[in-house]
C-alpha cells in the first residue's frame, strides 16, 4: 500500500534485518498508491526531510478535514519504512555522541565481565534492535546471559507478544519490565540467581565456600538500568534521572546475601554508522541532547507517526490543531512553533518529542521483530 520514496536506495543485506515484519490494519488514517503519477497528473508530491529529491506519490480520499481515508485496510511495510527513514536522515547533521567517560568504562566493563556470572543487558522496548551495542555479543561470549526489555508500558500486549516469540526462537532469555513501578523487577532478580545457581556448587567441589552471584547490569544510555536496581533494592541506591548520561561510573551494590550486581554507564559505539538507529535512539531519548538537532528529530518522528496507523495524521491533528500539509514534518514543527510558541521551533519540537516520550500518543513501538 505505501509508495517507495524516489528516488530510493536499493538497502543493503545488513540493513534487510530491521523492520521486515508486515502488519495490516483496519479503519487506518493514510493510504499511498504504489503507482507512479502520470504526465497529467495534478497531485502534488508530498516533501519529506532530508535529501534533496525526496518525494512520495500519494493517492488520496479525502474527508471533510482533509484527512486521507482508507474503506477496508492498510499495510504498512516496515522494511521500507526503515529505507525512508535512511533517505530522510541522509541530509541531516549525523547522530553522534561519545562522551569521554564512555571510553574509560569500556575498558574497566572488558574487565568486569570477567568477574561477572550473568550478564543482564537492558534495551529500550520501543526500539530493541537499535539499543543493543554492536559489540555486545564479542563482550559476552559464552557468558550467560538475560535481556530486559525496559519500559513495557509504553508498547502494545501485541508488540510484546511478538517480541518474546521472536527472542524465544533465539533461545534468549527475556523478561519485561517497568522501572519506574517496578514490574518485573523481583522476577528478574530470580531468575539471575537461578542462571548462576551452578556457582556455589562448582565452589563446593573445589572445597570453596559459597560466594553470592555476581550479575552486571549493562545497555545503552537512559534505558532503565540503575532504575531497575533500586526498584530490586527497593531504595534509591543508584542515581538515576530520565536523561543519559547520569550513571559515570561503575558501581558494585548488594542484594541481600546472594546477589551482588553492577551497575555500569551507559555504553554506546563510538560511532553510530546507523543512522536510521540513531535518530530512533533520539527520538526516545536513549542518546544525549547534543548529538542531535531537535527540529530534525521531531520532524523525523512526525513523519514516521504519519505512517503508522496506530497514530495517522488525524491523532496529529487532535492533539496540535495542524494539519501535516505535504507529509513535511519540518513544516509541522515549524507551523506548532508559530501557532503556541511565539514561533519558536525548537520549543515545538521539544513538545512532541515529550508527548511521544510520555506515551500521549498511545503504545507505540519504533520497531517490529525481524521475520
Amino acid at each position: 500500500m505505501f509508495a517507495q520514496l524516489s528516488p530510493s536506495p536499493s538497502p543493503s543485506p545488513a540493513n534487510l534485518t530491521y523492520f521486515v515484519h508486515r502488519r495490516t490494519f483496519r479503519n487506518s488514517t493514510l493510504a499511498v498508491s504504489a503507482s507512479p503519477p502520470t504526465a497529467n497528473s495534478s497531485r502534488p508530491p508530498i516533501q519529506i526531510i532530508g535529501g534533496k529529491d525526496s518525494t512520495l506519490d500519494v493517492t488520496r480520499k479525502n474527508d471533510s478535514k482533509g484527512f486521507t481515508l482508507e474503506a477496508n485496510e492498510e499495510e504498512i511495510d516496515w522494511m521500507n519504512l526503515e529505507s525512508d527513514i535512511r533517505l530522510w536522515t541522509r541530509a541531516l547533521r549525523p547522530v553522534q555522541w561519545y562522551p569521554g567517560h564512555i571510553m574509560k568504562t569500556e575498558k574497566e566493563l572488558r574487565e568486569q565481565l570477567k568477574l561477572m556470572d550473568v550478564v543482564i543487558e537492558v534495551r529500550d522496548a520501543r526500539i530493541p534492535l537499535s539499543t543493543t551495542h554492536p559489540k555486545m555479543d564479542a563482550w559476552l561470549g559464552n557468558r550467560k546471559r538475560i535481556l530486559v526489555l525496559n519500559r513495557e508500558d509504553m508498547i502494545s500486549t501485541e508488540d510484546r507478544n511478538d517480541w518474546a516469540r521472536y527472542f524465544a526462537k533465539q533461545g534468549i532469555k527475556v523478561i519485561f519490565t517497568n522501572g519506574k513501578l517496578g514490574m518485573g523487577a523481583m522476577k528478574l532478580g530470580r531468575l539471575a540467581k537461578s542462571l548462576a545457581g551452578d556457582v556455589n556448587g562448582k565452589r563446593r567441589e573445589k572445597g570453596l565456600l559459597p560466594r553470592p552471584v555476581r550479575a552486571g547490569i549493562i545497555g545503552y544510555p537512559n534505558v532503565g538500568k540503575s532504575s531497575l536496581i533500586n526498584r530490586l533494592l527497593k531504595r534509591k541506591i543508584c542515581a538515576a534521572a530520565p536523561r543519559p548520561g547520569v550513571t559515570r561510573e561503575m558501581k558494585w551494590v548488594k542484594l541481600g546475601d546472594g546477589l551482588d550486581l553492577l551497575d555500569s554507564p551507559g555504553m554506546l559505539p563510538m560511532r553510530i554508522d546507523d543512522q536510521a538507529a540513531a535518530i530512533k535512539l533520539a527520538i526516545c531519548d536513549d542518546i544525549g541532547e547534543k548529538a542531535y538537532d531537535f527540529i530534525d528529530v521531531a520532524g523525523i518522528l512526525v513523519q514516521m507517526l504519519a505512517r503508522i496507523p496506530e497514530v495517522g495524521s488525524r491523532a496529529l491533528y487532535n492533539r496540535y490543531k495542524i494539519q501535516l500539509e505535504g507529509g513535511c514534518g519540518k513544516k509541522f514543527v515549524k507551523t506548532l512553533g508559530l501557532d503556541l510558541f511565539g514561533g519558536d521551533s525548537h520549543q515545538a519540537a521539544f513538545r512532541i518529542l515529550s508527548d511521544f516520550r510520555k506515551g500521549k500518543f498511545g503504545y507505540i513501538s519504533l520497531e517490529r521483530p525481524p521475520l
